[in-house]
């Protein structure tokens, strides 16, 4: 940054060295007035030169904690969160280690404009702090610390999508407060019920967008004597327009879909009744989730690989992110109250939420192979395994809700909070496949 402008720089020169005061370099007031000038020089030079990198501190695993002193802190050498990377190192494989420092969080409650007053935890009464500082931590490698500027550089000129259930607003809403540190972002476009936003970072030209959709294909409530049910009839074989129309305008999708499967729901092909999930009905085939949550991915895929007008789009499957209630569902008293992330060998997989997110790999693969003909890219961002780690995370009380009090939340993800790792998973994945 320039100090001063070039005139100055002139002047200065012009006073010091051309006017007949200081001809003689001899001079006693020119030798004081010289050795003060360089003074000055040389200590801006060290405070400014002297300033440490920003680090992140963290512990590495319960040995090292352990044998640290409580109010030690192990420092992450600042070289490891850039160098230690390579293309073919697995993202998804790893454990949560302690970050000690607040002043290392992206951004705060009260710092971020949007976030949602549900997922503003704090604000909420929350009163616990920690569920902030864990890092996610690969097994052989580290995730570099998520920087707006290089997210946006990537990006510029684009526009990304985030395409699905409330989570993928959730997910949308921590990328906007990450970016907004540096840009403030335009909100340009609300439908009536706030199912569809839109976003604007203009220096970047980027544009960001969240397109509501329960299930991807088209679906309608069923409605039993005058009363929506909670159920919904699916049309396995057609997809929601109301999404599918904006595909040609945009460059990166990412998908997010699963906990509205869960429901009793009644499965159509053909316009006909195939089964049901949890329906419970005399004479129709039990087909469960997996069956319809297969079915509606391969139905958007194919229709992106169909597509002529998104040819070259970038195609990004979130796997499932389960629902974490203990004691009970949603509405049996279920909560979530821990304060701490569950080590990795606390984590039972092979459930149905592995079963979900095995599901979505493999359709990602078979997309994948399709797309290729056609210049299109299926990726996968696998967090099921590290978000089966964080049941500290969520709003669970403290999403204030003043129309349903005594009910936790236990699926969607308090900002700031572990839902920030996803978008350090989507810089890096970007960075790695996409940007040359």
């Amino acid at each position: 940054m320039e100090l001063c402008s070039v005139q100055t720089r002139k002047n200065v020169h012009n006073y010091l060295f051309k006017g007949e005061k200081f001809l003689n370099l001899g001079n006693p007031g020119f030798l004081l007035f010289y050795s003060l000038f360089l003074t000055m020089i040389f200590t801006f030079y060290m405070l400014h030169f002297s300033i440490s990198p920003i680090v992140n501190f963290t512990t590495n695993s319960k040995e090292d904690d352990a044998a640290r002193p409580r109010n030690s802190l192990y420092m992450i050498q600042p070289q490891l969160l850039i160098d230690n990377n390579t293309s073919d190192c697995d993202l998804f494989n790893g454990s949560w280690v302690r970050n000690q420092q607040k002043s290392s969080l992206y951004y705060t409650n009260f710092s971020c404009p949007t976030i949602p007053h549900s997922k503003n935890c704090l604000l909420n009464g929350r009163q616990d702090e920690e569920f902030m500082h864990w890092k996610w931590k690969p097994d052989k490698c580290t995730i570099p610390i998520f920087n707006p500027k290089t997210f946006l550089a990537f990006v510029k000129g684009k526009t990304m999508a985030f395409i699905g259930d409330s989570l993928a607003r959730n997910h949308m809403e921590s990328l906007l407060c990450l970016l907004s540190s540096e840009e403030t972002p335009m909100d340009i476009y609300k439908d009536a019920e706030d199912k569809f936003r839109t976003w604007i970072f203009p220096r970047y030209n980027f544009t960001l967008m969240v397109l509501r959709t329960e299930f991807l294909v088209f679906a309608t409530e069923r409605v039993i004597n005058g009363s929506f049910t909670g159920g919904f009839d699916l049309h396995l074989d057609k997809l929601n327009g109301n999404w599918t129309q904006h595909l040609p305008n945009i460059d990166y999708v990412i998908f997010s879909d699963g906990h509205w499967f869960l429901r009793p729901n009644y499965l159509y092909e053909n316009d006909n009744l195939i089964g049901c999930i949890y329906c419970g009905e005399a004479g129709v085939q039990h087909l469960g989730p997996g069956y319809a949550i297969r079915r509606a991915f391969q139905a958007a895929f194919k229709y992106i690989n169909e597509c002529e007008e998104c040819s070259g789009i970038v195609v990004l499957l979130r796997t499932f992110s389960a629902g974490q209630f203990e004691n009970g569902a949603w509405n049996e008293g279920g909560f979530c109250n821990r304060t701490r992330p569950f080590a990795r060998e606390e984590v039972k997989i092979g459930d149905q939420d592995w079963e979900f997110r095995n599901i979505q790999t493999e359709e990602v693969e078979r997309a994948r192979k399709d797309g290729k003909k056609i210049g299109n890219n299926f990726e996968i961002m696998d967090v099921t395994r590290a978000m089966l780690m964080r049941a500290d995370g969520h709003p669970g009380a403290y999403w204030g809700n003043k129309w349903m009090k005594g009910f936790s939340d236990c699926i969607h993800w308090c900002l700031p909070g572990p839902i920030d790792t996803w978008n350090e998973f989507l810089l890096e994945i970007i960075r790695r496949k996409f940007s040359t």
